[in-house]
């Protein structure tokens, strides 16, 4: 909730433009979500905090095991979104198709959707605009379940703009 609360503030100061989110379908076996925001910064440095620095800014509360973990994003085809906290280990996605400073695609299914047996495909597109980058996320997940994935659908909107604004965050934040 701070990520979130912090991007909200950057958003009415002017650092990060306004964010986009939305559900652009969704069914009983599958949905799509995308969430947009242009943030002051460049494509390069967008791509590293994504990449690099994603443990300092994706929200604790969104990992199996909080405080205690440490994330990573090794950005190679083949490469590991991976959580680890000493001996546990989670790979939440598997990189698929790197183009640096443009597209990042990863595939598998995020928290719970795992356990689901869904699959998804997450894809973060970077466009330069100016001096700032707008960041688009989207997330198309699906699969046999026999629980209903449009009710599933706006929960994952949600916490996906929450991460979205973590990113948001902590590039403008002084270093």
């Amino acid at each position: 909730m701070r990520y979130a609360a912090t991007g909200i503030a950057l958003m009415v100061t002017g650092l990060i433009g306004s964010a986009q989110a939305a559900v652009k379908d969704s069914t009983s076996t599958g949905f799509t979500v995308e969430n947009q925001v242009l943030i002051q910064a460049s494509p390069a440095q967008v791509w590293e905090a994504m990449t690099a620095q994603i443990d300092h800014w994706w929200p604790k509360d969104h990992s199996w095991w909080g405080a205690a973990s440490t994330l990573t994003i090794d950005p190679r085809a083949g490469g590991c979104f991976c959580e680890i906290a000493g001996g546990r280990q989670a790979q939440h996605l598997q990189v698929v198709f790197v183009d640096p400073d443009k597209t990042l695609r990863m595939s598998g299914g995020l928290g719970p959707m795992q356990a689901m047996g869904l699959h998804g495909v997450a894809e973060w597109t970077l466009q330069a605009e100016g001096a700032a980058t707008r960041v688009s996320w989207r997330y198309r997940a699906g699969g046999y379940t026999p629980d209903d994935l449009a009710k599933l659908a706006p929960v994952v909107d949600t916490v996906q703009a929450q991460q979205l604004a973590g990113l948001a965050s902590w590039l403008q934040q002084p270093r």
